[in-house]
């Protein structure tokens, strides 16, 4: 893919961050398509369903819908019930059900195809969850926490399992790779801890095997997100940078740094990997190339930091 392949309607980039707005992007030129009030408070993470339809917004409180199809300017359906900020949305992969984790200690299971927003499922820690990650098996979520332990909810059996990596470590992002090898989580310490997979058949929970951990950064590991052919992952983080590692040797493959950039918040890979965006403190999104390390757009519109960003490309 080149930069010029991105000048398609179909493919959508949202941005989301602490002035109150989403805006979604025209991704090859840079120019703002559109842009949502989001007056309630900072939108925390943002999630695209998978038939490209709904943007889901994670906020204080509340998980907002927004139509993609239209220009309707109000969320479409509003998801209540949490007390404090909800910090990670995601979808099945048939956008049945919509599964989100919160600082009220909670993850749920949201039904979308119920009209009264039901919430059949509900999975309670002893901590503000952090982050939340479906297995590609959609049966079972993993869920971080700011006490340092990852929890596997089998979604069938509502039995979980515990993995504390590092004592005294908050658990900041969680990811899986596509091809359900692998599972990465980064910490505020700025680890990244790789653990191999094995899915189980039937019933049988997915067996974890510590594999690798390595420094990903000097300062807070922010996210982790594997590229859609399970051979890259990148890591954002506090110390201005992202960085790509290569995820059979977790040797480093690129720095994406730009001066005065600030916080990294959030990454996203292009579908066929030689792109990725980031969302910063300095107000920008960017586009980076991954096979040279350079910037080759950004995103300027938002008036405070970036922290959140959502990308699909076409189907």
């Amino acid at each position: 893919m080149t930069i010029e392949n991105l000048d398609n309607d179909q493919i959508i980039l949202a941005t989301g961050g602490y002035d109150h707005t989403i805006k979604l992007w025209q991704t090859h030129s840079g120019i703002c398509n559109r842009t949502v009030q989001h007056a309630d408070s900072q939108v925390n993470d943002l999630e695209i369903t998978p038939d490209r339809h709904l943007l889901a917004a994670a906020s204080y409180q509340h998980i907002y819908m927004y139509d993609l199809t239209s220009n309707n300017p109000n969320a479409i359906v509003n998801y209540e019930g949490t007390s404090k900020n909800v910090t990670s949305v995601g979808f099945q992969q048939d956008g049945k059900w919509m599964y989100s984790g919160g600082e009220d200690c909670r993850a749920r299971i949201w039904d979308l195809r119920s009209r009264n927003n039901q919430c059949p499922k509900i999975f309670e820690v002893q901590s503000a969850i952090n982050c939340t990650c479906l297995h590609p098996n959609q049966v079972e979520l993993f869920v971080g926490d700011q006490n340092g332990i990852i929890y596997r909810w089998d979604l069938r059996t509502d039995n979980n399992e515990q993995l504390i990596p590092e004592n005294d470590a908050m658990i900041l992002d969680i990811d899986i790779s596509p091809d359900s090898n692998l599972m990465a989580s980064v910490n505020n310490k700025g680890r990244c801890y790789i653990w191999s997979l094995e899915t189980g058949l039937g019933d049988i929970a997915t067996k974890l095997t510590p594999r690798h951990k390595f420094e990903a950064h000097k300062r807070h590991a922010l996210k982790c997100k594997f590229s859609p052919d399970s051979r890259l992952l990148v890591t954002t983080s506090a110390d201005q940078t992202a960085r790509i590692w290569c995820s059979e040797t977790f040797i480093l493959l690129q720095e994406l740094k730009q001066e005065n950039q600030r916080w990294v918040w959030d990454a996203a890979f292009s579908g066929d990997g030689q792109y990725v965006f980031t969302a910063s403190s300095d107000g920008y999104a960017k586009l980076w190339n991954v096979k040279t390390g350079a910037m080759e757009r950004d995103y300027a519109s938002h008036q405070k930091a970036v922290v959140a960003l959502a990308f699909k490309d076409v189907p």
